[in-house]
């Protein structure tokens, strides 16, 4: 169980990184996520961005469970 938070801790780091130093990642603007911008208003859902991130866990998870047993 140690190595699974280990692993998904550096995951996070990974990606907090990545977050960081680059502000327009494009995974996170991909066509058909919904974005709608009035005067002083914007809303964001990023339906096509939590999809593929969806299934990227998936997979991830799928291969550490199968290997860590």
């Amino acid at each position: 169980m140690a190595k699974i938070f280990i692993f998904i801790g550096i995951i996070f780091i990974i990606l907090g990184l990545i977050l960081y130093f680059f502000d327009e990642f494009p995974l996170f603007h991909l066509p058909g996520d919904i974005v709608i911008k009035k005067e002083n208003f914007t809303f964001y859902f990023p339906i096509t961005s939590s999809i593929i991130i969806s299934i990227v866990l998936s997979i991830i998870f799928y291969f550490i469970s199968r290997f860590m047993q």
